[in-house]
This record gives structure tokens, sequence and C-alpha cells, in this order.
């Protein structure tokens, strides 16, 4: 087994700790796996890209060519990042608000990402852990247990009950 990903959206979204996040529980389940990103450089609003291989074995080229799964936080970062997603295999993950156009591709889950994290969790800054939770839900890479224990170990403590409701938000949305 090897599953590419790739997070994309804007900076201050998220997406480099959900990869990150979705790493370590991968590593915790005795996966291997490797993390990259890039990003503009602003600090916030810029381009923002983070990829995850995960593997059962190792992982000789650490740079994601052909993505099984593209999350797409924004419509540039749609349009700018899933043109290599495998056409009969892959599925491309768009925040439903923020990609009004969505490209032309076969698989296409659209979920209302932000508005889920902003009406029941009350603030736009847990959307990237929703978003975390559906790729955990699509992906079927990593136990739901297995990243909620991640994300308690990343989060600030004061933060770790919303992001636990934020996790199976977004695994339950689907």
């Amino acid at each position: 087994m090897m599953k590419q990903l790739r997070l994309s959206g804007s900076g201050g979204q998220g997406v480099i700790t959900a990869a990150i996040i979705f790493a370590e529980a991968a590593v915790s389940e005795g996966k291997q796996a490797v993390q990259s990103q890039s990003y503009g450089p602003e600090a916030r609003g810029g381009a923002s890209k983070a990829e995850v291989i995960i593997s059962d074995s190792a992982i000789y080229h650490p740079k994601v060519t052909k993505p099984d799964i593209v999350l797409a936080m924004t419509q540039k970062a749609a349009d700018k990042y899933f043109s290599d997603l495998d056409k009969d295999n892959g599925l491309l993950i768009v925040d439903e608000d923020l990609v009004p156009n969505v490209p032309n591709f076969p698989h296409v889950i659209k979920v209302p990402i932000t508005k889920m994290a902003s009406e029941n969790l009350g603030k736009l800054l847990f959307a990237n852990i929703v978003a975390l939770g559906i790729m955990v839900k699509l992906s079927g890479i990593v136990s739901l247990d297995t990243v909620k224990q991640s994300v308690a170990n990343r989060v600030p403590p004061h933060t770790v009950d919303k992001n636990m409701q934020a996790v199976e938000l977004g695994y339950n949305a689907v």
C-alpha cells in the first residue's frame, strides 16, 4: 500500500498542520510516512500546500508525483493542484463554499468545510481539522482513534475538546 495525499489552500488555513497530524498518525500505526510543505512568503493568504506519502514499506522518493487524494480549501488551490490527480482512482475533496468553480474531474466530494467549522464549532480555525476528519474517513489509511490521539498531541491543550469535535464532525460529514 502506498498513498499520496496533497492538502492545499491558503496560508492560515492550517493545511500544513493537518498534513503533519495525518503523517504522525500513520507513523503511530507502524506505517512509513514522509511529509513536505511549501507556501508563499505571506504570513496569511498566500498559497499553501502540504504533501504526505504513506506506505507499508520504505519510501524511496519523498515527492508526490500522482496524488490519490487532493484536498482544496480555496479556488486557487483547486485550480493549481488537482491536475495530476489519478483520473481513474483519484479523489478531489473541495470546500464547496470556497471552491465555487469545481474543476472538471470524475471523482469530487464537495463539503462545506469552513462553514461547518464556523457554525458548529464557532471558529474558522477548526476547518483544517474538519478537513482532516473527512480525509481520514475517505482514505481509510489511518483509524479515527489514532488521528484523534495525534490531534490531541499536536494542538494547544485548551483546544483539544473543540478539535476532537472538529475531527468527528468531518469524519461524519461524508
